[in-house]
C-alpha cells in the first residue's frame, strides 16, 4: 500500500467516524495516528463526553471485532482473559476465551479495578498474548485497547501504576463541544429519529495492517530524530519533575509523527507533525514534583516550556 492510500483511506475512516462524533476532527486524528501506529489509546474526561462512542465507532468504520468491558471493583482477571472449564460431555477441559479475544478492546472506566484485574491488561498490552493455566495464547491482529477514566471520582478508584501509563502510546482529553457543536448534535438526533448510530465500515483489518506496513517507509531526518531525543531528554533534567519519560516516549513520538505525516499524504515527517504530539505522548509519563501533584495544569505548562526551549530543526 502507498502513502496516498494511507492518506486517502485515513481521510474516509475520519469523515465516517465523524458522523457519529460531532466536532473532534483532531482527537479523531490523534487517536487514528495512535492506532496506526501500534499503540494503545487512553482517554480521561468527564463522564458523557463520548469516549465510548469513540471507541465504538471506530471498531465499527475500521471493520473489526469490538468488546466493551466495564471495570468495576469486583471485577477478576478470568473475567477479562477467559479460563479453561470443565466440559462434562467430551470429559475435558475447554477454553472459554474471555472478551480480550478481540480486534478493539474498550476498558471502561478501567481506574475502578483492582490492581491486580488491571495488570490483567498489563501483559496483552505489551505482548500482544495472554498466558492461561501455563498455556500461552495470541491475540488477534491488530490488537487494540481503549481505556476510559474519570478525572474527578477519586474515592473507590485506583490509580493506574506507572508502568501501565506507560502502555499506552498517548493520552487525550476529548473536551467539552462548543455551543455550536452541541446543537449540531441535537440536530442530528432528530434527524437520525433514535439513538443508535451505525456507522459502515471502510476498510478491515488486512488492509490495516497493510497501512501499518505502509507507515514503516516514512522518511525521519536525522535532525528531527535529535529534536525527538532532545525534547524527551528536557523531561528528565526539568527540576519540576520528579521522574521524566522513559525511552518508550521516544518511541512514541517516532511512532506517530511517521503515522500523522502519512495521514497527511506525506512520505517524511517534519517537526510540526513531532510537536503535536508531544503532549498526549508524554504527560502521563512524567511524575512532577510533590509540591506541584495539587496543580492539574502543572505538566501543561511543563511541557509548553519544553518545546519552545528546544530548537526546532530545519529540514530542507
Amino acid at each position: 500500500m502507498s502513502i496516498s492510500e494511507v492518506a486517502t483511506r485515513s481521510q474516509r475512516i475520519i469523515q465516517e467516524v465523524s458522523k457519529a462524533i460531532v466536532g473532534k476532527q483532531a482527537v479523531l486524528e490523534k487517536i487514528l495516528a495512535a492506532f496506526l501506529a501500534g499503540g494503545h489509546v487512553l482517554l480521561e474526561d468527564f463522564p458523557g463526553l463520548a469516549k465510548t462512542l469513540i471507541a465504538n465507532s471506530f471498531a465499527q468504520t475500521l471493520g473489526m471485532g469490538f468488546k466493551r468491558i466495564q471495570f468495576t471493583p469486583d471485577l477478576l482477571p478470568g473475567d477479562i482473559t477467559g479460563g479453561y472449564i470443565y466440559n462434562r460431555a467430551e470429559n475435558k477441559f475447554v477454553l472459554r476465551e474471555g472478551p480480550i479475544f478481540t480486534n478493539l478492546i474498550l476498558a471502561d472506566e478501567i481506574n475502578r479495578a483492582s490492581p491486580r484485574t488491571q495488570s490483567a491488561l498489563l501483559e496483552a498490552m505489551q505482548e500482544y498474548q495472554v498466558t492461561l493455566e501455563g498455556e500461552t495464547l495470541k491475540l488477534p491482529d491488530p490488537f487494540i485497547v481503549v481505556a476510559t477514566q474519570n478525572p474527578i471520582e477519586y474515592e473507590g478508584t485506583f490509580p493506574l501504576p506507572e508502568a501501565q501509563l506507560d502502555r499506552f502510546i498517548l493520552k487525550l482529553s476529548v473536551g467539552y463541544p462548543t455551543p455550536e457543536q452541541e446543537q449540531e448534535i441535537l440536530h442530528r438526533r432528530r434527524e437520525r429519529r433514535q439513538d443508535a448510530i451505525t456507522l459502515q465500515a471502510v476498510t478491515d483489518a488486512q488492509a490495516f495492517l497493510a497501512m501499518r506496513r505502509a507507515i514503516e517507509e516514512v522518511y525521519l531526518d536525522p535532525d528531527i530524530e535529535k529534536y525527538i531525543v532532545e525534547l524527551v531528554t528536557r523531561t528528565r533534567t526539568n527540576r519540576q519533575v520528579a521522574v521524566g519519560s522513559s525511552p518508550r516516549g521516544a518511541l512514541a513520538l517516532l511512532k506517530l509523527s511517521r503515522a500523522y505525516a502519512a495521514m497527511q499524504g506525506r512520505a517524511y515527517v517534519i517537526p510540526d507533525d513531532v510537536k503535536l504530539f508531544v503532549r498526549p505522548a508524554l504527560q502521563h509519563r512524567l511524575i512532577l514534583q510533590p509540591d506541584l501533584w495539587s496543580s492539574p495544569q502543572a505538566i501543561d505548562h511543563i511541557l509548553n516550556d519544553i518545546i519552545t526551549a528546544v530548537p526546532v530543526p530545519v529540514v530542507e
